[in-house]
């Protein structure tokens, strides 16, 4: 099975120059964890609740006047919509991040999430294995 096909293509993304309440805003209306950075639809960077909590709630910073250049993660690890799920859980295993944006043409076209692949019986394995290498200590924030 491709990503493609399990994929989320209805996906919210922010610019660098937003704020990071607008981020925060945006997670909530959309009940995700993370947020895609787009320059255009080129994916440049993501922004991530935990980004927001320890990297300028906790520090004392003003979510209202912080852009989110400031937070996010640069040059995200991305996947393709052609891609198989098996890879994509691999990649999101070892990279330790529970959503894997999908780029194609350069472009943002969508993201793939671990609930995605753990709702296919298929890979559900991959995806119980991918959250158990995600859930280690010591991992990237």
């Amino acid at each position: 099975m491709k990503v493609r096909d399990i994929m989320s293509k209805d996906i919210a993304s922010v610019s660098s120059e937003d704020s990071i309440e607008r981020a925060a805003q945006l997670m909530k209306q959309y009940d995700v964890g993370s947020i895609p950075v787009c320059n255009e639809d080129k994916i440049i960077g993501i922004v991530t609740d935990r980004d927001i909590a320890l990297r300028c709630v906790a520090a004392g910073q003003d979510t209202k006047h912080r852009q989110v250049r400031d937070i996010m993660t640069s040059d995200p690890d991305v996947g393709s919509p052609d891609m198989n799920v098996k890879d994509a859980a691999r990649i999101m295993s070892e990279k330790q991040i529970r959503r894997l944006p999908i780029v194609e043409n350069n472009s943002l076209v969508g993201i793939v999430a671990l609930g995605d692949i753990s709702l296919e019986p298929a890979y559900s394995d991959s995806a119980e294995d991918a959250l158990k290498d995600i859930s280690k200590p010591g991992g990237h924030f």
